[in-house]
């Protein structure tokens, strides 16, 4: 196995166009776990840890650009009032020492279905800046996951940023594993609010072979807020309401058997997930209407 090692991302590029079938590796917290156990071995492991800016970030106006190999620690240290959902969701990836590996480009380019930090890059609106010798493009990242641990990148090209929409309103994550640390998700929700356009977008993972948006659920949602005047008169959302979301999310999963879970169960799991965790999310947004945060900043919920 040959170990390539660019300082530079022109270099980090150029690698990967003359060996396509190279893998990158930064924090190694999956590519190392699956060469251990001798379910990968590729040719060339191609280490990006000396290319500077995959490791910073930029805060604009509207959105962050986060450096793919910006680790989890220093999302959660640092960007925890712009991306609060993706914050939350850091603080329950693995044990300390992963959250100062992994990072969310990693966590792109595994594509595993239980990826803790999908349902959050999809309900907070993120992009994912590809690049190769060819060019670059944005990809949104609800067409980025092709299937398990499959996403759309061609062979030459790496994930250079992800840009990811600073909140406007409260978002919230929520998780089921088996304990409460250092575990694989069975399934995980996110629910971010968007009182500037007047939308909600809730998204699940690991309860289908990609992470999904629960669009019918949101759509639902978004009417019946509006209908009712919540986003104005800040009054709490009428439990038929919240049930009818929850089944609709349940509805929407493909989840299959395995031993972390039984499909029905993740269902289950997964409307439990959407009608607690859209209560937190709205008593943070009607605390708000009255002088509160803006952003949930608290702890990411076991649900």
């Amino acid at each position: 196995m040959d170990f390539l090692r660019p300082a530079r991302w022109e270099e980090a590029l150029a690698a990967k166009a003359e060996h396509p079938t190279a893998v990158p590796i930064a924090g190694g917290t999956d590519v190392m776990v699956e060469i251990n156990f001798d379910q990968r071995r590729p040719a060339q492991l191609l280490d990006l840890n000396r290319v500077t800016e995959l490791h910073e970030w930029e805060t604009g106006e509207e959105d962050v650009a986060l450096g793919a190999c910006v680790p989890y620690t220093r999302i959660i240290e640092n960007l925890r009032r712009e991306l609060p959902g993706l914050a939350l969701a850091a603080h329950t990836v693995g044990s300390p020492q992963i959250r100062n590996r992994g990072s969310v480009g990693g966590n792109l380019g595994a594509a595993s279905p239980a990826g803790d930090s999908h349902p959050p890059l999809l309900t907070a609106g993120a992009e994912i800046e590809a690049e190769s010798v060819r060019g670059s493009r944005r990809i949104p990242v609800e067409d980025f996951f092709t299937g398990v641990k499959r996403n759309v990148l061609a062979d030459d090209e790496l994930i250079k940023r992800v840009h990811i929409k600073k909140a406007s309103g409260p978002q919230q994550f929520s998780k089921i594993g088996t304990r409460n640390a250092m575990v694989i998700a069975v399934c995980g929700f996110s629910v971010a609010l968007h009182p500037e356009r007047r939308a909600v977008r809730a998204a699940v993972g690991s309860a289908a072979p990609t992470p999904f948006r629960a669009s019918a659920a949101e759509d639902f949602l978004n009417a019946a807020l509006e209908e009712q005047g919540l986003w104005d008169n800040g009054r709490a959302i009428p439990p038929s309401v919240t049930q009818r979301f929850a089944a609709l999310c349940s509805a929407a999963c493909n989840p299959i058997d395995d031993v972390r879970g039984s499909a029905a169960y993740r269902r289950h799991a997964v409307g439990v997930m959407a009608r607690r965790t859209l209560g937190w999310v709205w008593d943070s947004y009607r605390g708000s209407a009255v002088g509160g945060a803006g952003t949930d900043e608290g702890g990411a919920r076991c649900a």
